[in-house]
């Protein structure tokens, strides 16, 4: 039997490469980049959780809006909140400013789940994905004891022997650009962003961003 997994978008970023705008809310193609995510998972989990500290500008949404639980901010504070308030035994974890993030890759992560493992995560020749990963709830405990000593990087948190790769090779079959791995950090990104939705829409050819 498949193993349950919750949804969650992290939306609790300090933007400080964004000019400290609220990435959520940057357009990409006119579309808020909250949307386009809502729009990928609203209908893959039943369960779709997002975690902000500005809860009040994301009620149009049908989602579960949480905050941060630890003030200190970072991503595994994000994936640590996730993580305790998800409701089923995993939670696939996303980040608000990946504009392109494609279903059939997010399907394919949640169906690698492997209760053997505490996270299931991409790697591609780039490197590895921590925030387009599923983790264990069972690992609540671990992340908390890791941030109450401000040790703050996700993969120092998972270990490798517990954590499942899924290679370059099925994530191509999934999304063959890997644009569900390009995020918007800084207005120069934004840039980005609209050129290749522009090429896409116009049928050219795309590389790899």
């Amino acid at each position: 039997m498949k193993i349950p997994c919750s949804g969650a978008i992290l939306a609790g970023g300090m933007n400080s490469r964004f000019g400290g705008r609220e990435k959520a809310f940057v357009k990409v193609g006119g579309r808020p980049l909250i949307d386009r995510i809502y729009t990928v998972c609203r209908p893959l989990f039943s369960d779709l959780i997002l975690v902000t500290n500005n809860p009040a500008a994301y009620l149009a949404w049908d989602l579960n809006i949480v905050s941060d639980l630890f003030s200190m901010r970072s991503s595994l504070t994000g994936i640590h909140t996730a993580l305790f308030y998800a409701a089923n035994p995993y939670v696939f974890v996303v980040a608000c400013d990946t504009p392109f993030l494609q279903p059939a890759l997010v399907a394919s992560v949640v169906d690698a789940i492997d209760a053997r493992f505490d996270a299931i995560m991409p790697e591609t020749t780039k490197g590895r994905e921590p925030l387009c990963a599923a983790y264990a709830t069972r690992c609540l405990h671990a992340v908390e004891q890791n941030l109450w000593q401000d040790k703050l990087k996700i993969q120092r948190t998972f270990k490798p022997r517990r954590t499942k790769f899924l290679p370059e090779t099925l994530l191509r079959q999934k999304d063959p650009l890997l644009r569900s791995f390009f995020n918007i950090n800084t207005p120069a990104d934004l840039d980005a962003a609209e050129q290749m939705l522009a090429a896409a829409e116009a049928g050219e050819t795309e590389t790899t961003p």
